[in-house]
């Protein structure tokens, strides 16, 4: 969910009215997943490096995120859909680790959509994380290490905004054989036919996985999204 901070600065706002906007662009794009038939949606809403940016604004980002999981909480519900947050938890404040617990609780039974959203992540640390839970004598399999990063599933389609071509540590291990869609659009203004365009690109792909000839045929809408 790339370019808040730079759509809020071309419009002559403040930066945090572009977040706020992009909250409004999280509502457009996971009711417009569950219109297509997308089973898995992840939004990379805060890496682990974003700490370094200025204390008044990360914690504005917090406020934000924990308002914006109190009030989707009910709507998540009604709608089926499976909330998840991954990422470090140890250095949000105590209040928001709560709130993102009581969403987990609430929203778990939900199948029509499973939506994460990842928040102080890092795929490097990620890996490294599992990789220290190794047992040595295990004999390990990339199945394996896929548990030990949290069952880990395989991206099918990841979509950047904001003009930026590259992954920024986000889902490394996961995103081996994904289809990459870069837009220039920024996130504020992501929209549900910027969804469409993407998953048409992805539709035109012939996947391979290493081999000569797509499995299954072309690829299908119902992905694992990012």
């Amino acid at each position: 969910m790339d370019g808040n901070g730079r759509w809020a600065t071309a419009q002559g706002l403040a930066r945090i009215a572009g977040h706020h906007s992009g909250a409004d662009a999280v509502r457009r794009t996971v009711e417009a997943a569950l219109e297509l038939g997308i089973g898995t949606l992840t939004l990379y809403a805060f890496s682990s490096d974003n700490w370094k940016r200025p204390p008044a604004e990360v914690t504005r980002l917090m406020q934000l995120f924990r308002a914006y999981l109190a009030g989707e909480v009910s709507r998540c519900i009604e709608h089926g859909i499976r909330l998840e947050i991954i990422g470090r938890r140890d250095r949000l404040d105590p209040a928001l680790a709560a709130t993102i617990e009581q969403t987990e609780r609430a929203t778990a039974r939900g199948r029509a959509l499973h939506l994460r959203i990842a928040v102080d992540y890092s795929a490097r640390d990620a890996i490294l994380r599992a990789a220290a839970r190794l047992d040595s004598r295990a004999d390990l399999t990339r199945e394996r290490f896929a548990r030990l990063l949290g069952d880990a599933a395989d991206v099918d389609l990841l979509i950047r905004t904001g003009g930026e071509q590259r992954l920024s540590d986000f889902l490394l291990w996961e995103s081996a054989y994904a289809e990459l869609v870069f837009t220039p659009c920024m996130w504020p203004e992501f929209s549900r036919e910027d969804l469409e365009s993407a998953l048409l690109i992805f539709s035109r792909r012939d996947r391979r996985f290493g081999g000569l000839n797509a499995p299954n045929g072309k690829a299908v809408v119902s992905a694992d999204v990012v």
